[in-house]
């Protein structure tokens, strides 16, 4: 099992280029089950999960392929309807199948997901409003049953905000009968690309951002080509790695309003960021203060950037306050921040965070989730001595090449079996 060897001190700088969300990249692949044919994306991110999806699709039938800087997917009609556990166990987001079979062919089984153990993420909403399509569920031995002769437009109000939920409900009403309104739908700028895919392929999708959304049902949908948006969470990532060691690094192939909530945050902590269309950049800051975060839905700041913001306020001046308001086990990385030194008293929601520039010190840690992963990676760039990263495989799922990009800005960083 890989692991990843940091040694703490280096200042990093220069630029570093965004891969393709890996959050966007996941659900495009999935609609794919909606049209035969073959689609053509690119900036697909070679990952963990885009492999786990590429194996979900094709024990399904649909033959996934890079092609020089292209991904092919080659989407026939299916000769299973079942996405298996064995499957679907090793990533949250196999659940977006099942509003694309459902549609497509009126019926999908599907193994209740899996994924990081970052909390209980339930599926009701999911199911909720595939019932209000018109479908028939039953939850038994583990699997999600559904069938649905024809789905019929609807308006549903999803009762808590839901990102996988507007995805699965949204794809499902593109070959609905009718027009569904859907209220209270998340508004990530990966919501957004999906959508953009699917009125490619030719569904009629309008309100997708905002806080309504109507899908006007088609008969039939068509493959199309899209470039995956950048992802945002890895230039966050990233733009972080910059300021935690004081260095001056531009991160570029990115989306800037897509990270502003991080980015006040930063400024706020008193470090000065520079913008283009397509670039973020972090001067240089040897001390900074401590600021308060507290994550929600977009446009708000990321739960996906909460532990990374942590390890920049171990080694901050002060203390700082971070609530996590969105999934209710994350923050299982304070324990291994701890291991290195850092003091922080954490509470079931709320983690107080006394900064100590000069605190962390190498030691041997263990992630315990992909963004802990890269949490732990960011605290190894500063802290004193040798860091060693076990059970990287959490990173491998959401980052590409992640100890290149930061070796290549002048990181110690190498990874090991």
């Amino acid at each position: 099992m890989d692991k990843m060897v940091v040694v703490g001190g280096k200042t990093l700088n220069g630029e570093v280029r965004t891969s393709g969300a890996k959050n966007s990249a996941l659900k495009v692949l999935f609609s794919t089950i909606l049209a035969e044919g073959t689609h053509q994306f690119q900036n697909v991110p070679d990952l963990k999960d885009i492999q786990s999806t590429s194996e979900l699709l094709a024990s399904l039938g649909i033959h996934c392929e890079r092609n020089g800087q292209d991904f092919l997917v080659h989407s026939g009609s299916l000769k299973s309807m079942e996405a298996s556990y064995d499957l679907v166990r090793k990533m949250r987001a196999s659940i977006l199948c099942l509003g694309p079979m459902l549609a497509k062919y009126g019926e999908a089984v599907v193994s209740l997901p899996g994924g990081c153990a970052i909390g209980s993420r339930p599926i009701d909403l999911h199911i909720e409003g595939m019932k209000a399509l018109g479908a028939e569920i039953e939850l038994k031995e583990g699997y999600v049953r559904a069938k649905a002769k024809k789905l019929r437009g609807t308006t549903f109000l999803f009762e808590n905000i839901t990102v996988g939920g507007t995805e699965n409900v949204m794809m499902a009403a593109t070959l609905a009968e009718g027009t569904t309104i859907l209220e209270n739908v998340a508004k990530e700028p990966e919501i957004i690309d999906l959508a953009e895919y699917l009125n490619k392929m030719g569904a009629k999708i309008s309100g997708h951002g905002t806080a309504v959304m109507k899908i006007e049902g088609v008969e039939k949908l068509k493959p199309a080509s899209h470039s995956v948006m950048p992802d945002r969470i890895e230039a966050g990532t990233l733009l972080i790695a910059g300021a935690i060691t004081g260095g001056e690094v531009t991160v570029m192939d990115c989306v800037p309003h897509h990270i502003e909530s991080l980015i006040f945050k930063l400024k706020e902590a008193g470090f000065k960021i520079s913008t283009t269309a397509s670039s973020v950049t972090v001067q240089p800051l040897k001390q900074w203060d401590a600021v308060d975060i507290t994550t929600s839905p977009y446009p708000q700041f990321p739960t996906d950037l909460q532990a990374q913001f942590m390890s920049l306020m171990t080694v901050a001046n002060g203390t700082s306050v971070i609530s996590e308001t969105v999934f209710e086990n994350r923050f299982m990385h304070v324990q291994e921040l701890m291991r290195l030194g850092a003091d922080i008293t954490p509470k079931s929601r709320v983690a107080v965070v006394r900064g100590n520039p000069n605190g962390l010190t190498g030691a041997p840690v263990m992630a315990t989730d992909l963004r802990a992963s890269a949490c732990l990676v960011l605290a190894g760039l500063v802290a004193k001595g040798e860091t060693t990263i076990n059970r990287i495989y959490h990173l491998d799922r959401g980052y590409e090449k992640m100890e290149i990009k930061l070796g290549k800005l002048g990181a110690s960083i190498s990874r090991k079996s």
